[in-house]
Formats: structure tokens, sequence, C-alpha cells
């Protein structure tokens, strides 16, 4: 697998299209990481981390949802594999006017755009979420 950040995205988008309560998807520490942050913003119920049949770690992610639609609405991956984008703390691109939220990979770890800003810190933008 080239991307497993946009693999993880992209199971998300699907199963929310489907309007499946939980996906599960192969464990890594970027991933925890990335979910982390849409957790505390709110964009998933959480994560628990489990192991998958064949021995290797997963993570069953709890999807939310507000009444029968998705919370969200937008999944978008920035920086990938072949072309990755990395953004000074006065670069960093709000996404719909402060509503949702960029991803970003920092120093200092992954963090949501607001806290980047709030650490003056800049970094790889991995994903835009609304």
């Amino acid at each position: 697998m080239n991307d497993p950040i946009g693999d993880m995205l992209t199971r998300i988008r699907n199963a929310q299209m489907r309007g499946k309560s939980t996906v599960s998807t192969p464990a890594s520490k970027l991933r925890v990481w990335v979910l982390d942050v849409l957790a505390d913003e709110g964009y998933i119920r959480g994560y628990e981390k489990t192991s998958s049949d064949d021995g290797h770690g997963a993570i069953e992610i709890s999807l939310k949802y507000f009444d029968g639609i998705p919370v969200i609405r937008e999944l978008k991956r920035i920086s990938k594999p072949g072309r990755r984008v990395y953004l000074g703390v006065k670069d960093i691109p709000q996404v719909r006017q402060g509503l949702g939220v960029s991803i970003v990979s920092t120093p200092q770890g992954v963090m949501s755009d607001a806290n980047a800003r709030a650490k003056n810190v800049g970094g790889e933008v991995i994903c835009t979420v609304f």
C-alpha cells in the first residue's frame, strides 16, 4: 500500500456513504494520530485498537452521524506520496472560513490547523475535513 492515510480516509468516506456505524482499518501510529485529531474536533465518535484475524493490529473507527447525515461532509487528502505539501504557519489554509479543519503533521506532532497556529509551527498538511 503506497498511501496508508489516503486508504484510511477513503474507507471512512465509503463507510459513511453506506451508512455504516463502524469501519476497520490497519493500525499504524500516524493513523492513530490523525484519528486523535478527528476525535478531538468531534468528527468521529472515537476509535478502538483491536487485532485482526491474521494477527496484525487493526483500528475500529466509530463514525458519527447527526439526524442520519454523516458529520464529515468532505474529507480530502492534500499531501500525497507523489507530492508532499509543506506550509509555514502563515500559509496553512483555513477550511470553509474556519468551519472545517486542516490536519497538519508538525515537528511537535499531528494537530489541527488552529493548534498549529497557536503553537506557531508549520508542517505537512495531511488532509482537510469539513
